[in-house]
């Protein structure tokens, strides 16, 4: 399965054009390259690009402007606010542990395609562990392993008042790309290369160090939004979970389980979520279906047959009722004389109100 199209927060391209630009080369040309402008990123809080996308954009960067330390280079001069109400939450934590277990747990409304969590300390120091920066892709570009926990280390330095936090050693899981020494000096420590995963190694007890100027006021309201209200205002899961289905195509169709697992939700979860915003997940699988059978039956010469194949249905004969009852015609009309334009990606459900 592709993953790599899972959405990401366009606000982690912020500062972007400007550092190419800072750089020698044109931000705003390598954006409009990837369908994007600055504009859509500055606006970026509710709106999504591609995890690939992003990928692309730091290779090219890196690759035109000749900075091979590009990623570490936007990590270094972001604010740790473009994570929105999981910014508040963090800034306000009691302890840095609990900043981890908050990003841990909702750094999906950022981007399901990224992950946080503890983890033994990979050298098997006694008393050091390891925080693990992961994407669902199972592997990302090396400037967008070093953008993500160049700024992992960004934020608990902020978090820590902007003072050191005994970081032992950074571990990324790529070739050195740039100089040793640009390296050191973002993490300030000692840096390896050609490891299994991404991993900065921090003493144990750093987990109970206060955080500096917290409210525990703040802290509830931020989480409480998190909680209960993030995909209303904040994060459109539907829009995740069509992103996904639509990256995997053919007879074996994804199922809520999987689906929710690459959401880091439980399953449960997943189905109470979308009928929150006023969806199912079959309703979803069943609008993909419909997305892609247009698609293919008005921009392609495929057999119907090999239609159904890809949009998952195992009988010509099901795509041909499901066309009908998409949109009142047969295949072959529809093929002949769409008619309509490309159909909407999502149509709400109704759903009886409970009790």
């Amino acid at each position: 399965m592709r993953t790599s199209h899972l959405p990401i927060r366009a606000v982690t391209l912020s500062g972007f054009a400007g550092l190419v630009r800072e750089l020698g080369g044109s931000g705003q040309d390598l954006l409009a390259a990837h369908g994007l402008d600055e504009g859509q990123v500055a606006r970026g809080d509710n709106i999504f690009i591609g995890f690939d996308t992003v990928e692309s954009l730091l290779e090219a960067a890196a690759d035109r402007c000749g900075a091979p330390d590009f990623g570490l280079r936007l990590a270094a001069q972001q604010d740790i606010r473009i994570l929105g109400p999981l910014a508040i939450a963090m800034e306000n934590a009691a302890t840095v542990g609990e900043t981890v277990d908050l990003a841990a747990r909702y750094l999906f409304v950022h981007s399901p395609a990224l992950s946080l969590k503890r983890v033994a300390d990979p050298a098997g120091a006694k008393h050091v562990i390891g925080l693990r920066y992961a994407s669902a892709t199972g592997s990302s570009s090396p400037q967008t392993v070093d953008y993500g926990l160049g700024m992992v280390h960004r934020v608990l330095n902020v978090l820590n008042g902007g003072g050191r936090y005994g970081l032992r050693s950074a571990y990324l899981p790529h070739p050195r790309l740039a100089e040793v020494s640009a390296y050191t000096r973002h993490f300030q420590a000692e840096v390896r290369f050609d490891q299994p995963e991404a991993v900065l190694r921090v003493p144990r007890h750093l987990m109970s160090v206060p955080v500096r100027g917290g409210s525990e006021m703040l802290r509830s309201i931020a989480t409480e939004y998190l909680e209960t209200h993030f995909v209303d205002r904040a994060a459109p899961l539907a829009e995740f979970v069509f992103d996904i289905l639509d990256d995997h195509r053919g007879a074996d169709p994804l199922g809520v389980p999987e689906v929710a697992k690459l959401l880091c939700l439980h399953p449960r979860a997943l189905q109470r979520l979308l009928l929150a915003e006023g969806f199912t997940f079959n309703g979803i699988a069943d609008d993909v279906r419909r997305h892609q059978a247009w698609t293919l039956i008005t921009a392609t010469a495929l057999p119907f047959s090999h239609v159904a194949t890809r949009v998952g249905l195992h009988e010509q004969s099901s795509l041909t009722r499901a066309v009908r009852r998409w949109f009142g015609v047969s295949p072959s009309q529809l093929r002949k004389s769409p008619g309509t334009d490309l159909p909407p990606r999502l149509t709400k459900v109704d759903i009886p109100p409970q009790g």
